[in-house]
């Protein structure tokens, strides 16, 4: 293995507030009752289409946008820096890059906001590249977005791991024939995670290190 692909949001960063309270902002916006912030955490990994669809109960993707479009409108300018690396996640990133790997985010988010969350936390630099979604929703699935990485990078399945919380992030290595290493100190649960294919388990980040 020569390459790590890494999931944002529960994986490297904890964006439990900022999230949430962009959804509940958007949801009361448009005169919906918004659930609880506990009640929300299933909304963390999946695109944003996705969660609001369940949210509305609605497949009018007018109404979807119109949420997303609201929910952007608070997260670009303060939800975004809701959000707290987690523990031990710089020192493993220095470890890895130590080791030769090459690393690479991956993740659903836009990668505008990506790029921005990466630079607040000043961590731009243990990245030799910023992947996401466009704001137009293209790549937001997990799957597209590393098929377009190894495209773009020219980088062999084989020696490349994807690391993430979330079944999607499961389900979009194993569309790509990569090994996956799944997080449980995130939003899946190890069950979640199991059942969607990952080949190992780390319980928290340095942990990633040791199967490397």
């Amino acid at each position: 293995m020569d390459t790590v692909l890494f999931d944002l949001d529960g994986t490297l960063t904890d964006p439990k507030i900022g999230i949430t309270t962009c959804i509940q902002y958007a949801l009361n916006q448009l005169d919906y009752d918004a659930p609880e912030t506990d009640q929300l955490l299933w909304c963390i990994g999946p695109p944003l289409t996705v969660s609001f669809a369940k949210l509305l109960q609605t497949t009018d993707q007018i109404m979807i946008d119109r949420a997303i479009t609201l929910y952007r409108e608070r997260f670009a300018t303060v939800g975004l820096f809701e959000n707290v690396l987690y523990p031990q996640i710089p020192e493993t990133l220095k470890l890895i890059r130590a080791a030769g790997y090459q690393t690479y985010i991956a993740t659903s988010k836009p990668h505008v906001f990506a790029k921005r969350i990466l630079e607040h936390f000043e961590i731009t630099a243990l990245f030799d590249g910023i992947y996401g979604s466009e704001l137009d929703g293209t790549r937001s699935d997990k799957g597209e977005l590393i098929r377009h990485i190894l495209l773009a990078e020219n980088l062999s399945p084989d020696t490349t791991v994807m690391v993430g919380d979330r079944s999607h992030d499961a389900i979009g290595a194993k569309k790509n024939q990569l090994l996956a290493i799944g997080v449980t100190y995130g939003y899946g649960t190890e069950e979640e995670l199991r059942i969607h294919g990952v080949d190992l388990i780390a319980n928290y980040p340095m942990e990633i290190t040791k199967y490397l």
